[in-house]
């Protein structure tokens, strides 16, 4: 397994968006703060968010959080890690919001197209009222309504937001079901082992990051 890349080129996709986005942004002297919308997921997915967030700077503001409705860890985790990170950046500021999960473990597939249209519809206001800059998600499938809805917002010309994907650490030889979707749609799509890279010539190969 190789060892974990430095900071500098595991932020090297996440810096270079947001200079294009900041570019079209800019009036004036002062260049405003990114709004960075973060898709969190149960277990794992959250613990590999956080580990990237925290290397991102105090410009990245403020970061609104979205994870299923049925995850009973994840907001405590970012609570704990935003309050750790008030004591370096003290005017930082997030929100957290909860969605209807798209798909249970074990839920047929039939009933997983209900539901995640329903979690869509239920996404489609609250990207619309956040209005995020970047999306950062790495494959919670709470990911796929909230990307789907920030692409349908960029099509009616109301904010285009840049997405972000990385793919977990233990996706070795093939992606996951939100990996596989979104890779289409993703500006960035980043994965963390070569294998991926060489099935998915779009994706970005930055070793292990997290």
């Amino acid at each position: 397994m190789e060892p974990p890349l430095p900071v500098a080129l595991l932020l090297l996709p996440l810096l270079l968006v947001p200079l294009a986005v900041l570019a079209r942004r800019r009036r004036g002297r002062r260049t405003p703060p990114l709004s960075l919308l973060v898709v969190a997921g149960s277990g794992g997915h959250t613990t590999e968010i956080l580990r990237l967030l925290s290397c991102l700077s105090e410009s990245y503001s403020p970061r609104h959080y979205i994870f299923a409705d049925s995850d009973k860890m994840s907001e405590a985790k970012i609570r704990s890690f935003e309050q750790k990170r008030t004591e370096i950046f003290p005017s930082s500021q997030f929100t957290l919001d909860r969605i209807p999960r798209s798909r249970e473990v074990r839920q047929s597939w039939t009933s997983s197209v209900i539901t995640t249209l329903y979690s869509i519809l239920y996404s489609l206001p609250l990207t619309y009222k956040l209005k995020p800059d970047l999306i950062l998600c790495n494959g919670p499938g709470t990911c796929v309504p909230v990307c789907i809805s920030a692409l349908l917002l960029g099509i009616l010309g109301i904010k285009r937001a840049i997405i972000v994907y990385v793919e977990s650490i233990c996706r070795v030889e093939t992606l996951s079901l939100s990996g596989k979707i979104l890779y289409y749609f993703s500006d960035y799509f980043i994965v963390q082992w070569p294998d991926l890279k060489e099935k998915y010539p779009k994706s970005i190969y930055l070793g292990r990051i997290v």
